[in-house]
C-alpha cells in the first residue's frame, strides 16, 4: 500500500503502533545528542562545566525553535495537502520550507555570534561557567545552519509517510555522535569544544542524508528549484501553523533562563548543573511523548484533510492513552531512584547529588500529567487551528510558570523554584481538557452533519482560505 494511502486507510491503532516505532528509535538517539554530551562532559570535565553546558540551552533552544517554526508548520501542511491529494500543491511547501530554513538558520549563526557573551551572562552564566558556556555553544552556532535543514526537513519526510526513513535520520546523527564525543573529548583532550564539535560533525552527515532523500526517486516529493520562489500565501501558512511549537521553544528558553538565575540566586552554580541532570532524565520520557506525536501527526492531518473525522478522534484517543502512560512509567522511575540517575552524570560532588534528587522529586511530581498536555498541544497543530495550539503551548510555559518561579521562590527559596513545575503542570492540563473535550464535540458535529465548516483560524484543508 502507498505510504500515503495506508494514512487514510490502514487501521488506526495498527497503522499508529507502525509510525511510533521508528519515531521512538529516532527521537530517543536524538536525545542521546544532548544527553551523551553532558555524560562525558560531567564525568571527563567536571561539575561545573556541566553547568556551563547547561547555560548554553537556551541559545540552542531559540535555534531549535526556528527550525521547528519552518519545520513543523510545513509538515502539517504536506500531511493536509496529501490528505486532499493535492501533490503539486504539498511539494511546493516543501521547496518553501527548505529556503525559509537556510535562510533562519543562517540569520540565527549572525545573529548568536554578535549577541553571545551577553546572553550567556543573561541566561546565568557565572565566572566559573562562562568560559565552559562559550567555548560550547560557539562552535554549536557555527553549525547551526545542519541542523536547521537536517531536523527540519526531517519533519516532511515523516509527514509523507515515510517513518522509517525519517528514524534512520535521527539515529545516524546519535550514532556518530555517540562515537565522535569519547575521541574529542578524552583521546585528543578537546574538553567542551570537543562535545561540540562532535555535535556538529553529526548534525552535518544528518542533513547531508536528508537532503540526499528529497533528491533521490525514492520521496513522493521532491526538492525542485522552482518551488524556492517564496509565495506569500504558503509562508504565511507555513508560519501561522508553526507558530505554536515555535513559540513553545521560544518560551522553554526564557523558562530555562529564569530557571537558571532563580537556582543561581537560591542554589549556586551546582543547582544549575543539577537542573541539567534533571531535564536530561525528563527529556528521554517526554521524548517518547514527542514519538506518539511524530506518529500521530501524519495521520491525524491526513484523515482531517480527507475529512475521516472519525479516524482522526481515534488516533487522538489511543495517542493520549498511550502518552499518558509513558509519562506516568517515568514518573515512577524518577521518584524511585532519583539518586541512580544524578550519579549516571556525576559522583564525585556530594553536594550535586543532594541538591538534584531533592529538585528531582519536587520538579516532576506532577510528570503523569505531562503526556496528555504535550499531546493535546500537537493534536491542535495537526489539525491546522494555530491559535488555539499556541495558546495550549504557552499556557504551562509562560502564563503559569513564569509568575510562579517569580513569586514562589519569595517565601519557599529553592524548593519555591522545583515546585512551580508541578503546579503549572496539573493547572494547564486541566484548561487543556476543556479545550479538547470541545474540539471532539465539533467534530462529533462535523462527522454527524457531513458538511464543510471554515476553519476558524482560516488555516484549514481549504488553501484559499490562507
Amino acid at each position: 500500500m502507498d505510504n500515503s494511502k495506508e494514512l487514510g486507510q490502514a487501521p488506526v491503532g495498527k497503522l499508529l503502533w507502525k509510525y511510533f516505532v521508528p519515531a521512538i528509535i529516532g527521537v530517543l538517539a536524538n536525545t542521546l545528542y544532548n544527553l551523551v554530551d553532558r555524560v562525558y562532559i560531567g564525568r571527563g570535565v567536571g561539575a561545573l562545566a556541566l553547568s556551563g553546558l547547561t547555560v548554553t540551552f537556551p541559545i540552542m533552544i531559540i535555534a531549535m525553535a526556528f527550525g521547528m517554526l519552518v519545520g513543523m508548520g510545513s509538515a502539517s501542511l504536506v500531511s493536509i495537502r496529501l490528505g486532499e491529494r493535492n501533490r503539486a500543491e504539498a511539494e511546493k511547501i516543501l521547496g518553501h520550507a527548505f529556503v525559509l530554513l537556510l535562510g533562519t538558520s543562517l540569520a540565527i549563526t549572525v545573529l548568536g555570534l554578535l549577541l553571545r557573551d551577553g546572553a550567556l551572562a543573561l541566561f546565568g552564566a557565572g565566572p566559573e561557567t562562562l568560559g565552559f558556556a562559550r567555548e560550547y555553544i560557539t562552535i554549536i552556532l557555527l553549525g547551526n545552519v545542519f541542523q536547521g535543514i537536517g531536523f527540519g526537513l526531517n519533519n516532511l519526510i515523516r509527514a509523507q509517510g515515510h517513518a522509517r526513513t525519517a528514524m534512520t535520520t535521527m539515529v545516524l546523527g546519535a550514532l556518530l555522535n555517540i562515537l565522535l564525543d569519547p575521541i574529542f573529548i578524552f583521546v585528543l583532550k578537546m574538553g567542551v569544544a570537543g562535545a561540540a564539535l562532535a555535535t556538529v560533525i553529526s548534525m552535518a552527515v544528518t542533513s547531508l542524508w536528508v537532503l540526499a532523500h528529497f533528491s533521490g526517486e525514492r520521496s513522493p516529493l521532491r526538492l525542485r528549484r522552482r518551488n524556492f520562489r517564496l509565495e506569500g500565501r504558503i509562508v504565511r501558512g507555513i508560519l501561522a501553523i508553526g507558530m505554536a511549537p515555535f513559540a513553545m521553544q521560544l518560551a522553554g528558553s526564557v523558562i530555562h533562563a529564569l530557571f537558571n538565575i532563580q537556582l543561581i540566586r537560591y542554589g549556586g552554580d551546582l543547582a544549575v548543573g543539577a537542573m541539567g541532570i534533571i531535564s536530561g532524565a525528563a527529556m528521554m520520557v517526554v521524548f517518547c511523548v514527542i514519538a506518539i506525536n511524530m506518529a500521530a501527526q501524519p495521520i491525524i492531518g491526513f484523515n482531517y484533510g480527507a475529512r475521516q473525522f472519525q479516524r482522526v478522534k481515534r488516533t487522538l484517543k489511543i495517542a493520549l492513552v498511550a502518552a499518558t502512560a509513558i509519562t506516568t512509567a517515568g514518573f515512577l522511575g524518577i521518584q524511585a531512584f532519583p539518586a541512580a540517575i544524578i550519579g549516571l552524570f556525576n559522583r564525585s560532588d556530594p553536594r550535586l547529588l543532594d541538591i538534584g534528587v531533592r529538585g528531582m522529586r519536587i520538579l516532576l511530581a506532577a510528570f503523569p500529567v505531562v503526556g496528555f498536555q504535550v499531546v493535546s498541544s500537537n493534536f491542535f497543530q495537526a489539525i491546522g487551528k494555530a491559535k488555539i495550539a499556541m495558546f495550549l503551548n504557552l499556557l504551562r510555559q509562560v502564563i503559569l510558570l513564569i509568575p510562579l518561579l517569580l513569586l514562589l521562590p519569595l517565601v519557599l527559596k529553592i524548593d519555591g523554584v522545583w515546585l512551580a513545575g508541578p503546579l503549572a503542570d496539573v493547572t494547564a492540563a486541566a484548561i487543556t481538557a476543556v479545550a479538547i473535550r470541545r474540539e471532539v464535540e465539533r467534530l462529533n458535529g462535523r462527522e454527524s452533519r457531513r458538511a464543510e465548516i471554515p476553519e476558524p483560524d482560516g488555516l484549514g484543508p481549504d488553501s484559499r482560505h490562507w
